[in-house]
């Protein structure tokens, strides 16, 4: 992270771009001015079952006011996203956004992909809280999954956590296998009959059952069956998603394939995930990723309207 600018030219100091990649796991922004400079800052998640404008135009307005005047342009990579051209048309609007001449927004699917792979065909796959795949072909563009933790999310940090309680109920019940998962669920309540009233009554449950994914992923590592099973069937689920994105976007045999996110901190679901991949497109590369989805946000402002992924971004100019 570069600092701000010290006191010098108005002008090649001034604002030119605001990125933000604004994730359930947090809001990522960064802020570069005309001479080039950078300054990242970090603000909590996205609350995606909550109106996303009023979360996006705080984290502006705190930039701006740090930054003391409005960048040019502003993009957005946003979780949660259902139509982009609607959102833009808001966030240009706000008052939070005077002074700002253009505004770019996408899903954080496309930011994700943006980053990890730069402009090439391939898929992306970011799993954290949620879950969600862009697959790039050479005409067209593919998401898959990314719907949500009610409908979908499949292998994502939740949908990891949701199995972990499940085993840890089931094994107290009688149902399935003792798991050390138990040890893990009762830390945080003790008492395992009165853990669902607790859980439900939560504002915060998604991400607290999303807490459950890194110690079933350290455990794994450790060797208890149950959480190896929820870890590989998590891994196969987003080698799926990565395999189906590829195949609907007719992306080429050798296509590349990224995986990002915290749930691809443990190897043992970073190699299961690699595996299945493999097993389907044997001549896919796993690559690692050149960047991040804020610098994909960045590269929002460079997309041309032929671009395969320009359906799913609003590029909006102030009359």
């Amino acid at each position: 992270m570069s600092e701000a600018p010290t006191a010098g030219s108005a002008t090649a100091s001034a604002p030119e771009l605001l990125a933000i990649d604004a994730g359930q796991t947090g809001i990522k922004t960064r802020l570069r001015r005309a001479d080039g400079s950078t300054h990242d800052e970090l603000f909590a998640g996205v609350l995606t079952d909550r109106p996303l404008l009023g979360q996006l135009t705080a984290v502006v307005e705190q930039v701006v006011q740090g930054a003391g005047a409005a960048p040019k342009t502003v993009t957005f990579g946003v979780s949660g996203l259902t139509d982009a051209q609607a959102e833009a048309v808001a966030l240009l609007r706000h008052s939070a956004l005077d002074g700002v001449e253009r505004v770019v927004v996408t899903h954080d699917s496309v930011t994700s992909f943006l980053g990890v792979l730069g402009d090439q065909y391939g898929a992306v796959v970011a799993a954290g809280t949620g879950v969600v795949t862009l697959g790039v072909g050479p005409e067209h563009s593919a998401r898959v999954d990314g719907w949500g933790y009610i409908m979908g999310d499949a292998g994502s940090g939740y949908w990891i956590g949701r199995a972990a309680l499940d085993a840890v109920m089931r094994a107290f019940d009688g149902r399935g296998p003792a798991t050390a998962l138990t040890a893990v669920m009762q830390e945080r309540w003790p008492n395992l009959e009165t853990a669902y009233t607790l859980l439900q009554a939560s504002h915060d449950r998604v991400r607290t059952v999303a807490s459950f994914a890194a110690p079933t992923a350290a455990l794994a590592d450790a060797g208890d069956e149950v959480a190896v099973q929820i870890c590989t069937q998590a891994a196969r689920e987003l080698a799926l998603a990565a395999t189906a994105a590829l195949r609907v976007t007719d992306a080429p045999a050798d296509a590349a394939v990224g995986a990002v996110g915290g749930v691809f901190g443990s190897e043992l679901i970073r190699t299961a995930f690699i595996d299945a991949v493999r097993a389907e497109r044997p001549e896919a590369r796993c690559v690692p990723p050149i960047g991040s989805g804020i610098e994909g946000a960045v590269s929002l402002v460079d997309l041309g309207p032929q671009h395969p992924l320009a359906e799913r971004f609003a590029d909006l100019h102030r009359a």
